[in-house]
């Protein structure tokens, strides 16, 4: 395999014409598996070398060991763990481990079932009398972001305030070159610190004080390796309020509109809810909500597929290209929920495994289960719609459907 610029399927990958199918690039991509770019950044498309980089030491997930300047956005002062590498990003992602799953809270996720159920429930009631609807706005959207306020101690009225915050933030990943890079830029920038701003104003008020929200409980944590600053608390908290409900928005929006595309699967599963867990792992495979990891860097010189990746490189990750990749999946490019040994790079691999990935796929699991199940013969309002800006969290921006 050798390294050949592929400049052109890159950029018509990041191009918006390309968000509502990128899979038939990202064949082409596949056929140059390390592919060097102008710029000296590589990318990488292929099931197996994703993979391995992905559970490669030398990979950093720390943009500050990039040998060029990185955008302002991702030059925190102090990152979260997501953006760590090994022993900090170890230590801090035990550490919020400790509240919001095993070994020390292993009931946390499947506890919030019944309130789960209620908030989707209750969202689909207000669908009554409604011949159109948007399952973003009207139900994708508010359901994640319920449940990520509820868990962090979040007040549920200011989420209008989140949403302008990770607007911004997200916006600032699309490489849409009719926008100026600057503006999106700086706009991210400001977006993450009043985010950080009023994170921070929150945690000051959960210090020596009991409660059962993550914010209080990291706030006061007393654990064998004692607590977090309030930086890295305040660090957490924004990733964990991001990440937390932008790609569940993205899950279950896909997932919808997966389904719809598939009305044969559709029915199967409102006669079959239990296949609803084969179901989400092949959407994960099949439409993710993150496409790309588009920072990371070579810690040293890295060989992949007899290609040497010099120190200091930028590497980008096409994750969803490597989930379609024929040398490892069958007949990649078929919705299949009954596919078996289904490794999908989803929630992505190794030690950046999605922190949040049980209770994405408990959260989508509930949705699509009740939507399929209480909708009236749902149908398309349009195919394809209208998308996202950004090429790395991918989904529609509105999903319009009509039900009799």
């Amino acid at each position: 395999m050798t390294t050949t610029e592929t400049p052109d399927i890159l950029h018509q990958i990041l191009d918006y014409s390309a968000r509502a199918d990128p899979y038939p690039l990202y064949a082409e991509l596949r056929k140059t598996p390390v592919a060097r770019q102008e710029d000296g950044s590589y990318v990488i498309s292929t099931y197996r070398e994703l993979t391995g980089l992905l559970h490669n030491p030398h990979l950093s997930s720390d943009v500050r060991n990039l040998s060029r300047p990185m955008p302002a956005t991702e030059a925190d002062t102090t990152p979260s763990f997501i953006n760590l590498d090994p022993p900090d990003h170890d230590r801090l992602r035990r550490l919020a481990m400790r509240h919001f799953g095993p070994p020390h809270t292993p009931g946390l996720v499947d506890g919030m079932r019944p309130d789960l159920t209620a908030i989707v429930n209750g969202l689909i009631d207000d669908f009554a009398g409604k011949e159109r609807i948007d399952i973003v706005d009207d139900f994708a959207y508010p359901f994640p972001v319920t449940v990520i306020c509820h868990l962090l101690g979040v007040p549920r009225e200011d989420e209008p305030r989140f949403h302008v915050w990770v607007n911004a933030i997200v916006d600032s990943l699309d490489y849409d070159p009719k926008k100026d890079p600057k503006e999106k830029l700086d706009n991210g920038v400001q977006a993450k610190e009043d985010l950080r701003q009023y994170l921070g104003g929150l945690l000051e008020q959960r210090h020596g004080r009991p409660g059962d929200d993550l914010l209080t409980r990291m706030a006061n944590d007393d654990g064998p390796e004692g607590r977090m600053t309030d930086d890295e608390i305040v660090s957490t908290a924004n990733l964990l309020l991001i990440a937390g409900h932008e790609t569940t928005v993205n899950l279950i929006t896909n997932g919808m509109l997966t389904l719809l595309r598939h009305p044969q699967v559709l029915q199967r599963l409102c006669d079959e809810p239990a296949l609803i867990v084969r179901l989400i792992e092949e959407l994960l495979r099949y439409e993710p909500p993150v496409h790309i990891i588009p920072w990371r860097a070579a810690y040293s010189d890295i060989t992949v597929a007899d290609t040497t990746i010099p120190k200091g490189s930028q590497i980008m990750l096409m994750l969803a290209s490597g989930s379609r990749d024929p040398d490892r999946f069958d007949d990649p490019d078929r919705f299949d929920p009954d596919r078996q040994d289904n490794q999908h790079l989803g929630f992505g691999s190794g030690i950046h495994l999605c922190f949040g990935g049980p209770m994405a796929r408990l959260e989508t699991q509930i949705a699509l289960n009740a939507l399929v199940r209480r909708l009236d013969r749902p149908r398309l309002v349009a195919d394809p719609p209208p998308y996202r800006p950004s090429p790395v969290l991918r989904g529609p921006i509105h999903l319009h459907i009509e039900q009799s």
